[in-house]
């Protein structure tokens, strides 16, 4: 075959491929009445899993989930600052957590059908949602004044798991960095160290081996390459989050922020954070891993305000699934467990959309 002839079939073969087709997805601005745009980077289609043997299949429930809800639950955003999710009572995090009704929590999650919550642990300070021997020895900190006394994990398992809801959990990789007396007792710098990240990762594990398969995942933040990660400090941290269950899925946030993409070996799905709903997926896999979304239904992350309708949120993720991926929402929470009125609405209502078609 000589190059012409070559790059004639070529050049049909991709005029073929038309987003009429549903080969593709191209973005809006690329798309043109009446002819495809091309683009070389949205000629590449991921069909094949490159998870590991020993992990393969681990992702098989959470594609059959194929929505759940994202929370954050935080000391600056229930427990102190001028959000109106701290609903303005002292902050005193081990009352915060404290007063948290998983209960109340869990019938609301229910409600909405959501197959599957991810709640934070914890985020860039020293406060964390259930007790830890291992943080506490490495910061010096008593039970209380940052771990909660209360295993609020714990709590929120008992009450999901009996409602059929799958609990995972939200971490970060750069730990409590913003906390100078946590920061410098585990060794923090800007670029994290082995040391550290093992420190970290021990952390991790404790709480791994007490909860075992009742925490079915992990969402890491801050596995940033800019922040020092590579593929050996992955690979630490990744083993302190599968310590106590290996079939516990994770994904390490190191993203574009265009696509959802993955970008570490250690990947089970894609963290997939962006700040808008609107990429569908070609296929289950992307980057070899599972394909999953996650942005806020609210003005920001963890806020009020509402982006997206009922009936677009519920189309959206009826096409995500169809190929094969997840969609995680993230919704605003109030200090006592309470989802935010309009957004509990507009979550109950794609729940009816997508039982409706």
């Amino acid at each position: 075959m000589n190059n012409f002839t070559f790059l004639t079939l070529l050049f049909t073969l991709i005029i073929s491929l038309n987003p009429g087709n549903n080969h593709f997805n191209y973005p809006e601005p690329l798309k043109k009445p009446g002819r495809a745009l091309v683009r070389p980077d949205t000629l590449t289609i991921d069909t094949l899993s490159r998870i590991p043997p020993e992990r393969a299949g681990n992702t098989d429930w959470f594609k059959a989930a194929g929505w759940g809800v994202f929370v954050h639950y935080l000391y600056d955003v229930q427990c102190a600052g001028d959000h109106i999710t701290t609903m303005d009572v002292v902050a005193d995090w081990d009352k915060c957590v404290g007063e948290f009704n998983t209960e109340k929590f869990a019938e609301q999650i229910k409600s909405t059908g959501a197959a599957y919550v991810i709640f934070t642990m914890m985020q860039r300070t020293r406060y964390l949602i259930a007790p830890n021997k291992t943080y506490d020895k490495l910061t010096g900190f008593k039970p209380g004044e940052a771990c909660s006394k209360r295993d609020l994990v714990e709590d929120l398992y008992k009450s999901l798991n009996k409602r059929g809801v799958k609990l995972m959990l939200y971490w970060t990789g750069d730990g409590p960095r913003q906390d100078d007396k946590a920061a410098k007792a585990m060794g923090y710098t800007e670029k994290v160290s082995e040391e550290y990240v093992q420190k970290w990762a021990d952390v991790a594990a404790e709480y791994g081996e007490r909860y075992k398969d009742k925490v079915a995942g992990w969402w890491v933040d801050g596995c940033y390459d800019y922040f020092g990660y590579n593929e050996k400090k992955w690979s630490i941290l990744a083993k302190g989050l599968r310590a106590g269950n290996p079939k516990r899925i994770i994904a390490l946030n190191n993203p574009k922020m265009t696509s959802s993409n993955s970008s570490t070996s250690e990947d089970d799905y894609t963290t997939g954070e962006q700040h808008v709903f609107g990429e569908i997926p070609t296929s289950r896999w992307r980057d070899g891993v599972q394909w999953h979304i996650l942005s806020h239904l609210g003005n920001e992350w963890c806020a009020p305000g509402l982006r997206f309708k009922p009936g677009f949120m519920g189309d959206y993720i009826r096409k995500c699934n169809k190929a094969g991926g997840v969609v995680s929402i993230d919704v605003c929470l109030f200090r006592d467990g309470t989802i935010e009125t309009s957004h509990l609405e507009c979550l109950r209502g794609i729940s009816r959309r997508l039982k409706a078609n």
